[in-house]
C-alpha cells in the first residue's frame, strides 16, 4: 500500500519533470535507484550538461505555517548519500557525460497548495 508522501513524491517528480522539460531540459531517467540510494530525475541541460536532481516536495498550509520549505530537507548527510548515487550512475553510464560540460547536482524545491499554482525554486549546481 503506497504512503501518502510516496504520493507526493510522485507528484513533485512530475511537477519538476514538467518545469525542467519547459526550461528546455531533457529527461533521461527518473527514480533511478541503486543500493543505498535513488535519484529522482537524470536529465540533460540545454548546455548538454548531466544533471541530476533531487526533488522536494511539500503541501498545503501546515508547512508554511511552520515556515518550513522543502529544502529544509536536504541535509549535508542526504547530499553525500545523494552524490554517491551520482557517482554511481556516472560509473554504470559513461556514455551519458560530455566530457567538456560534466555533470552537477541541482535541487528542485516544490511547494503544493490546494488550489494555487505549484510554488518552484530551482537550485543549480548545489
Amino acid at each position: 500500500m503506497a504512503k501518502k508522501t510516496d504520493n507526493l513524491g510522485k507528484t513533485g517528480e512530475s511537477i519538476a519533470c514538467e518545469y525542467l522539460t519547459n526550461k528546455g531540459y531533457v529527461i533521461l531517467r527518473q527514480n533511478w535507484r541503486v543500493k543505498g540510494g535513488e535519484i529522482d530525475v537524470v536529465a540533460r541541460a540545454k548546455d548538454k550538461t548531466l544533471v541530476f536532481v533531487e526533488v522536494k516536495t511539500f503541501m498545503g498550509p501546515l508547512a508554511s505555517a511552520q515556515e518550513l520549505v522543502p529544502e529544509d530537507n536536504i541535509t549535508a548527510a542526504k547530499l553525500v548519500k545523494f552524490k554517491r548515487a551520482c557517482e554511481m550512475f556516472v560509473a554504470k553510464n559513461q556514455e551519458s557525460i560530455d566530457e567538456r560540460r560534466g555533470w552537477r547536482i541541482d535541487v528542485v524545491a516544490i511547494e503544493v497548495l490546494p488550489g494555487k499554482q505549484p510554488a518552484i525554486r530551482h537550485y543549480e549546481n548545489v
